[in-house]
């Protein structure tokens, strides 16, 4: 099957010279099992030069990746620049990780006698699981993608890589497999140590593939349940690091919101605005006082929204979702504020909206998440109602509190529940943007992802 591409500004589709991998087509799979015992016995170092290799490329190809990029998904070249950017940096400090070795967590327990008796000697590291299957992302086409840390932690354990390329830019995918690809032969690394399938079936059929050894995967809950069944089917089950979803709750305390209201209107809305609202820590709900120490803040969120451009969402399943879920919000008690300006053009356009309930109707219906430029403010009487709400709403990547020091009665007990709701607390400030180090987390509890941490870290076993 022909794939084709579509701008989603335009929703102008062309027809591009690739094809849908066939399921039945195993050919990378088992590439990838013949390439993993010769890459792994290359070493660190080697990996470390591979990876540097791959930020090299991903320089020197800039201005085309972005292109394509910009003209599969329309975030435009601002956006995709520092996309790229963050990509080819994210190399670096595995290619760091891999020369410093203390991943492997080496461990050495000589034989000695103790009061249990003699005992023997006990060694322990880590090592390369085998093949990964790699899925990426609709909303980051580099830095979540063919290119994205999965990846690179990957290769940098020593383990081959499988990518899916994403349905939303698989021409972008193709040129950046193009610059993987082209490392490797520069490299010397085997052949078959990365790949690349097209198409649902394809990456269905790979993960159920014996040869593979894990999974990295970014997307929605329902794909990422579907794998998780495919691979509960599978005759040896094998480890699935994924992210999933989140409504990423912020929560504004009286004092902050009487002190900077008009400061925290204006980041909230860039959080959930920025790239169209279509970001995995997008602000989903924000809770506020209620009273006039509340009615500026949520007077200025509805005054930006209100004078908001129409923002193209990256495909049409998207921007169809993003209607239902609107309507379903609606259906579950929460009202319309404001709207920004409406959509024009054939494309996958969606206008910005405000919507509007009280904290003691938040529930999980009420939490939904929603890909693009639609938060829901729940308005709450004192801290108890923010509780109370909190423990109603689905578990999330971040949570987010907006304080000041005279809030320090309130903010203790609040901090012990935020920490159980999220894998990252983000404080005074918005939670979209996440820095590549490695006290960063990007994880939380079911369902935000299937363990407290996504990125493979690096993928390995003990033995």
């Amino acid at each position: 099957m022909i794939i084709s591409t579509t701008d989603p500004r335009t929703g102008q589709s062309t027809d591009t010279d690739l094809k849908a991998t066939p399921p039945e087509d195993r050919r990378m799979a088992v590439a990838a099992v013949q390439a993993g015992p010769v890459f792994a016995r290359l070493g660190r170092r080697f990996r470390a030069g591979l990876l540097r290799r791959v930020a090299a490329g991903l320089e020197q190809h800039r201005e085309e990746l972005v292109r394509v990029a910009d003209s599969e998904t329309g975030l435009g070249p601002v956006r995709l620049n520092g996309e790229l950017s963050c990509s080819a940096f994210q190399f670096e400090p595995f290619a760091d990780a891999v020369e410093d070795g203390g991943y492997l967590a080496a461990a050495i327990d000589h034989a000695t006698d103790t009061v249990l008796g003699p005992q023997p000697d006990v060694r322990r590291m880590n090592m390369p699981v085998g093949p990964v299957a790699v899925f990426g992302s609709s909303n980051f086409p580099f830095a979540f993608s063919v290119l994205d840390g999965d990846v690179a932690s990957a290769l940098a354990a020593g383990c081959p890589v499988v990518a899916k390329a994403h349905s939303s830019h698989d021409l972008t995918s193709q040129h950046s497999f193009a610059v993987l690809e082209e490392a490797v032969r520069q490299a010397g690394a085997p052949e078959g140590t990365v790949g690349i399938v097209f198409g649902q079936a394809a990456g269905t059929a790979l993960v159920a593939e014996p040869g593979i050894a894990a999974v990295g995967f970014t997307g929605s809950l329902g794909a990422a349940e579907a794998l998780q069944r495919t691979i509960a089917d599978r005759e040896v089950s094998i480890p699935f690091f994924g992210e999933l979803s989140g409504i990423n709750p912020l929560v504004v305390m009286a004092v902050a919101a009487t002190t900077r209201g008009a400061e925290i209107a204006n980041g909230l809305f860039a959080s959930y605005t920025g790239s169209g609202g279509q970001l995995c820590t997008k602000p989903g709900i924000a809770f506020v006082p209620e009273g006039e120490v509340g009615d500026d803040l949520v007077g200025e969120l509805a005054s930006l929204t209100a004078e908001a451009e129409a923002a193209a969402l990256l495909n049409h399943r998207i921007r169809s979702a993003f209607d239902d879920i609107e309507g379903r919000l609606l259906d579950a008690g929460a009202t319309l504020l404001t709207k920004g300006r409406p959509t024009t053009g054939d494309g996958f356009a969606v206008t910005p909206t405000l919507l509007i309930t009280d904290a003691k109707a938040v529930d999980a219906q009420v939490a939904e998440e929603c890909f693009g430029p639609l938060p829901v403010v729940a308005r709450y009487q004192d801290s108890r109602e923010v509780r109370d709400a909190l423990e109603r709403v689905p578990r999330s990547l971040t949570v987010t509190i907006h304080a000041e020091d005279s809030d320090a009665g309130v903010l203790g007990d609040l901090f012990e529940q935020l920490a159980s709701l999220a894998g990252r607390i983000v404080y005074n400030g918005y939670p979209t943007g996440v820095r590549v180090s490695r006290a960063q987390t990007h994880g939380g509890p079911w369902p935000a992802t299937n363990t407290r941490h996504t990125e493979l870290p690096p993928l390995c076993g003990s033995r």
